[in-house]
């Protein structure tokens, strides 16, 4: 895959070294590219990229549950949140584990013949609005649910990355678009999807958070402390919004819900008031309206390629944590129920900025 960055000059792969290089290994071995576009765009925070892999590996690669399945739910959620080139790469993945014509059948745009199948990938696509988790019941076994539910999270977070800063585009010139490239694709990496490989791997390239902090969904799986490290580094990026920010910001992210803006985008913070909140705020629910206008009006010469991918982060993540926080709440009640306004946004607080937000729920 070649790199089609919108707004940064990501590092050569070729120049990694340290935790990126390590990555970058492991994505090599566990996923059958080494340096695909949605994580070199991360390379700029090399805790930031580990944290983001570490949560996809432990969670779709070898957290429990299908992984047909799984793939299901990450198309579900790429397609909620309007991320074509992450609906074309699980598209190729599918072929990838064999189940050619389910592939082909979403590729069309159809519904999956089978009804298992089709209630996993709806799902993935009913978690965008905040409290659908929920409901239940799952379309899964209970045992499964870190694999799940951490693949759901963890696309929620890359489609919002993917849409503020890489292309839609998977391959040049639309060529994910034709049958053929979807299957070769598929089958040069069978070898590699098909294969088992260890849990827990990609802990070793983070800073390990306490094991308080992982959620208890996680059932005491890799995929907890992996996303409490994304936690960890994505609400870091609070710390480039002007401190007057920084409250309406999340304010205005817990009132604003899953859908996606009209195109006039009413009540987003105008360019030159607030850049840094307006980036933020777009992040979060429409990455893909963010424009040359909106990154050029919030640069400034000490803001780097790695401000810009820690601001679209921490928009990113406080979308996410709204998903999590609803998650959370059904699996302490014991069974899936149904939404409580206003709880959402409570879990983001545990290992952040005091001066961001209140306690953790």
């Amino acid at each position: 895959m070649s790199t089609r960055f919108r707004f940064t000059a990501s590092p050569s792969p070729r120049a990694a070294t340290g935790r990126v290089a390590g990555v970058y290994g492991q994505l090599a071995r566990d996923f059958g590219l080494r340096a695909p576009d949605t994580f070199v765009v991360l390379s700029p925070v090399p805790e930031l990229l580990a944290a983001t892999w570490a949560l996809m590996r432990e969670s779709l690669i070898v957290g429990p549950g299908d992984r047909t399945g799984k793939e299901l739910v990450a198309l579900g959620v790429s397609r909620a949140n309007r991320c074509p080139f992450c609906v074309d790469a699980h598209t190729v993945l599918l072929h990838a584990t064999g189940d050619h014509a389910l592939a082909e059948r979403l590729a069309r745009g159809e519904r999956p013949a089978d009804e298992a199948h089709a209630r996993v990938l709806e799902w993935g696509e009913r978690s965008r609005v905040p409290g659908a988790l929920e409901d239940g019941p799952y379309p899964f076994p209970r045992a499964h649910l870190p694999g799940y539910a951490g693949t759901a999270l963890a696309f929620h977070f890359i489609n919002r990355v993917v849409s503020a800063l890489v292309g839609e585009d998977l391959l040049p010139g639309r060529a994910q678009r034709l049958r053929a490239v979807r299957s070769l694709g598929g089958r040069a990496l069978a070898r590699t999807v098909r294969r088992s490989a260890p849990p827990g791997d990609a802990l070793t390239l983070l800073d390990r958070p306490a094991p308080g902090e992982a959620p208890a969904w996680a059932g005491g799986t890799p995929v907890g402390p992996a996303y409490a490290a994304l936690l960890r580094t994505a609400m870091a990026g609070a710390d480039l919004l002007d401190t007057d920010d920084q409250g309406p910001v999340v304010e205005a992210l817990l009132d604003r819900g899953g859908p996606h803006p009209p195109l006039a985008l009413p009540g987003f913070p105008g360019r030159r008031e607030r850049p840094g909140a307006r980036l933020v705020l777009l992040a979060a629910p429409a990455p893909y309206r963010i424009t040359d206008e909106d990154v050029a009006a919030w640069r400034r010469p000490d803001q780097t390629d790695d401000c810009l991918v820690r601001l679209v982060a921490l928009g990113a993540f406080l979308a996410v944590d709204r998903v999590e926080s609803a998650l959370g709440r059904a699996v302490r009640s014991g069974e899936p129920s149904r939404p409580s306004r206003g709880a959402a946004g409570t879990s983001v607080a545990r290992p952040v900025p005091g001066h961001l937000l209140g306690g953790h729920g």
